[in-house]
């Protein structure tokens, strides 16, 4: 999946689920998961997106 794709992926899923979304850089490209569940390395993560940050 392109960044770009991905970022507006991310952002939707946040604002739909409104949990936590990491975006994850990996060898297949960029993709977008809660937070909750990511326990790789964290020098994968590109941005989180947290509708509740002020």
């Amino acid at each position: 999946m392109s960044l770009e794709t991905a970022q507006r992926l991310a952002w939707n899923l946040a604002c739909t689920l409104k949990v936590v979304i990491i975006l994850i850089e990996t060898p297949d490209g960029y993709h977008a998961m809660p937070s909750d569940d990511f326990d790789g390395d964290v020098d994968q993560v590109v941005r989180e997106y947290d509708v509740f940050a002020a």
